[in-house]
């Protein structure tokens, strides 16, 4: 009796898409960010007021009173941009990791230990002390920063990969431990007396720019991380491969992804960013301390949150994380200036979180009745 032979019959049709679902829509929100965006700043130029400040002229030495909008001035605007990139690049590393299905609690305490790190070499380069040249300084400095926040990412990732408990507790305790260690080693005290190749000639380098002394460089730096973390998330193949990890962990395991070590690899580059924030921390401020970034978690996450990363994973972009925090801190900023209690800004930052978690959870139920 002859053996039949197996027929395999073998499709023709093109392979899907790999582009994520989301492409088609992060557009939309990015566009409605804006408009919030718009929005707050049009509410803060009209109800913000009028405030006089001195001036001197330099060349006559004649006084003379200035009236500038509270808001809508190149200092308010200069100092606004320079807070939000703090945030913006912290939250852009919370998004890779939402986006692969986890969370981080412990960016805060990441952020702080990354400051003293740098902060301590700074110091002990500080003035009067022998110190290298600028060529030396300065990417030690930066070299140290990124590589203590690495090291903080992966320890959390490792901790979650190899215990395998949920990332919220892992990274619960990771932010006290963080936290606990920055005050040990340093007693509670700040570090200062860096040297100035690395404050005043680097990070604050400052130009003239209408009328205004502006810091370009921690500008430039979050365009820069912002245009890395825009390819890595909707371009490489390696933020595709996390887009599956957080939309189904399960499949991405059957489809032979090595999802521990994509796992590992989210907390590591949070990490990362969070050491890129303290050095522009460091380097503005010229000094660090143990209560550096206190509640900055919450915040760090909201902006994730509100530029549209969904906490249930598979969803989130770069520039949406920059505009969420771009967005946050404009009402941080608008207490500020209408005179409101601080205490309201921990409010809002909450109900925001509530809010788009809502929102996010009704869109992903309209997603699952069409399919």
């Amino acid at each position: 009796m002859r053996a039949g032979r197996l027929h395999v019959c073998r499709s023709h049709t093109p392979p899907m898409s790999v582009t994520p679902r989301w492409w088609s829509l992060s557009g939309i929100q990015e566009l409605g960010l804006l408009g919030v965006i718009a929005l707050l700043v049009a509410v803060l130029t009209l109800c913000g007021g009028s405030v006089s400040q001195p001036r001197k002229d330099p060349v006559t030495g004649e006084k003379y009173v200035v009236i500038k909008n509270r808001f809508l001035n190149g200092e308010q605007l200069v100092s606004l941009a320079k807070n939000t990139s703090f945030f913006a690049i912290m939250a852009i590393g919370a998004t890779i990791i939402i986006v692969a299905g986890g969370i981080d609690l412990s960016v805060a305490g990441i952020y702080v230990l990354a400051s003293l790190a740098g902060a301590t070499l700074l110091n002990y380069w500080g003035p009067g002390k022998p110190a290298p040249p600028y060529w030396v300084v300065i990417p030690a400095t930066v070299g140290l920063c990124a590589a203590s926040g690495m090291l903080c990412g992966l320890i959390n990732g490792l901790g979650v990969v190899g215990l395998k408990l949920h990332p919220f507790i892992i990274t619960l305790g990771t932010m006290s431990i963080f936290r606990g260690l920055a005050f040990v080693v340093t007693k509670g005290r700040s570090i200062g007396g860096f040297n100035e190749t690395f404050t005043t000639g680097f990070i604050d380098r400052r130009m003239a720019f209408g009328g205004e002394f502006i810091s370009p460089v921690p500008l430039c730096i979050l365009v820069l991380v912002g245009l890395w973390g825009t390819f890595f998330l909707a371009r490489s193949v390696t933020g595709r491969k996390l887009h599956a990890l957080g939309g189904n962990e399960l499949a991405a395991r059957y489809a032979g992804l090595a999802v521990n070590r994509l796992k590992v690899l989210t907390y590591v580059l949070a990490g990362l960013m969070a050491g890129i924030a303290a050095m522009i921390n460091i380097g503005v401020y010229g000094s660090a301390a143990s209560g550096d970034g206190e509640g900055y978690e919450l915040e760090v996450i909201a902006a994730a949150v509100v530029g549209g990363a969904s906490l249930t994973g598979g969803r989130g972009t770069a520039l949406g994380a920059v505009l969420g925090a771009l967005i946050l801190r404009l009402i941080a900023t608008g207490i500020v200036i209408l005179d409101l209690d601080q205490k309201y800004s921990q409010i809002i930052i909450g109900l925001v979180i509530v809010i788009a978690a809502t929102i996010d959870r009704m869109l992903a139920s309209t997603r699952e009745m069409r399919t």
